[in-house]
């Protein structure tokens, strides 16, 4: 930095381009031509609300350069490594990452220590460097976290170009990223971070790209192994991070489970990519009461949420804030025998009612019924109850005792050892009586009744809602 530059007191986007690297200097030009900036200095120019400084050494090496740039009057509330991204792969790709490192500083930065990341900057830039290159013969991707700099208080990202001379120094990369920075619009995404996969981090991008969340710092498998509690937890809080997201496929077992012990021992849990696509879509404060109830009723269980109560939440829920959550249940007894006779009815039936319900680990449904307005949750819990009673009476003769809270189903079942005892082989006569049908043996007619025994099963019943269907002994 030179003491020419002039002081200003702007909270700006700043825009760190090198001196050193053609790819930084391809951009720096495609944003000074597509808007009219003013130029502070030889090295500043400003257009509202960002800053382009040029510096004279590569970028990853630019520890303090937030503070540096404070002292002379340049302050920002986010800083934009426009650089080049260099690999033996020769690929022409656009990326955007974070900045850290996990061991030793190699290039840049300091050991162990990541930088204050930016996912909101990260999710803008990425969608609008996908948008505007769909046509080129660019890839796109988020990288995983690497490299200097690292000592920095105010938010930073990398957007790159690369692989080689020939794509660093291309005109229309350099036109693409530019555009892709005036566009940067900052929003409120939930916020993950990201382990497993490769460097490119394929499923980590696609989530971005698909859904209304972001990542902060994200680890590849090849670093997994490095990651202990002290980094996971400088990723998470330097990410301001809501929960964890691990490309599972990726990952051995030894792996997630050591991760997940040490995220769920700092407070935060693990989604999966179904969890996130389940809660596209639905605004964070929504999302975050209902995994609250989650853990308090079904601590491994998962958040179902259906497309009608995410169309209201768009209604209802206005500045980040929503209604509070209604919560009802129904028997998890009478609910566990009738999912256990037609289980893809009942679900049919739950993803028709704007309402959220729980998902137990082994992918039963749980009793629980969580909705948004009053009388929302217990409606569906009755009409949830009324169905699973007439998947009960499709199959059983259904009685219920009010007074011992007792329901009685009833079914008669073929007793084989009462066929036997009447002289009837194991075999096709046994096939034909469990049909109902009768036989004859030996001269002698066998009807289904004399074979067929009534069995009584009770079930002690609680949150069943007898208005909704009188059933006597």
């Amino acid at each position: 930095m030179t003491q020419e530059m002039v002081k200003t007191m702007n909270n700006k986007i700043t825009i760190i381009c090198s001196k050193k690297d053609l790819a930084s200097q391809n951009i720096k030009n495609n944003l000074l031509q597509i808007r009219e900036w003013n130029k502070v200095s030889d090295k500043v120019y400003e257009f509202k609300k960002f800053r382009i400084v040029e510096i004279d050494e590569f970028h990853i090496y630019q520890d303090y350069i937030d503070k540096k740039l404070e002292e002379k009057g340049l302050k920002s509330n986010l800083i934009i490594f426009a650089s080049k991204h260099q690999s033996k792969d020769p690929r022409a790709l656009l990326t955007v990452h974070f900045t850290g490192n996990i061991g030793d500083a190699k290039y840049g930065g300091r050991p162990r220590e990541l930088a204050v990341a930016a996912p909101q900057a990260l999710k803008s830039l990425l969608k609008s460097i996908y948008m505007l290159s769909r046509n080129e013969d660019f890839e796109v991707s988020m990288e995983s976290t690497h490299h200097g700099p690292t000592a920095l208080e105010t938010p930073s990202v990398y957007i790159e170009i690369g692989s080689t001379e020939k794509e660093w120094v291309n005109e229309t990369a350099g036109r693409i990223i530019a555009n892709s920075i005036l566009s940067l619009e900052e929003n409120d995404a939930p916020i993950a971070v990201g382990f497993g996969g490769n460097h490119y981090a394929p499923r980590q991008t696609k989530i971005i790209l698909d859904t209304d969340i972001t990542f902060g710092h994200n680890f590849p498998n090849h670093q997994l192994k490095y990651l202990d509690e002290e980094l996971i937890k400088q990723a998470f809080e330097k990410s301001k991070a809501d929960f964890a997201y691990f490309d599972r496929k990726s990952m051995s077992k030894d792996q997630k489970k050591s991760l997940e012990n040490i995220i769920k021992k700092l407070g935060y849990e693990v989604l999966r990519e179904s969890d996130i696509r389940d809660i596209d879509g639905v605004p964070w404060d929504f999302c975050l009461q209902v995994r609250e109830k989650t853990r308090e009723l079904c601590p491994s269980g998962r958040t179902r949420i259906t497309k009608g109560i995410k169309e209201e939440l768009l209604k209802l829920c206005k500045d980040c804030a929503c209604p509070k959550i209604k919560v009802a249940k129904i028997d998890p007894v009478l609910l566990r025998e009738a999912e256990n006779l037609d289980k893809k009815r009942l679900g049919d039936f739950l993803d028709k009612n704007n309402i959220a319900y729980l998902l137990r680990d082994n992918g039963t449904i749980a009793h629980v019924i969580i909705g948004i307005e009053e009388d929302c949750a217990r409606i569906v819990a009755e009409e949830l109850t009324k169905e699973c009673l007439k998947i009960l009476q499709e199959h059983y003769k259904v009685n219920y005792d009010p007074e011992e809270s007792i329901l009685y189903l009833e079914e008669e079942k073929f007793s084989p050892s009462k066929a036997k005892s009447l002289g009837v082989p194991e075999g096709p006569l046994f096939g034909k009586l469990a049909k109902k049908k009768s036989i004859t043996i030996n001269n002698k007619t066998i009807t289904p009744d004399m074979v067929f025994e009534k069995i009584k099963k009770p079930i002690k019943i609680k949150h069943l809602y007898i208005p909704i269907l009188c059933l006597k002994l």
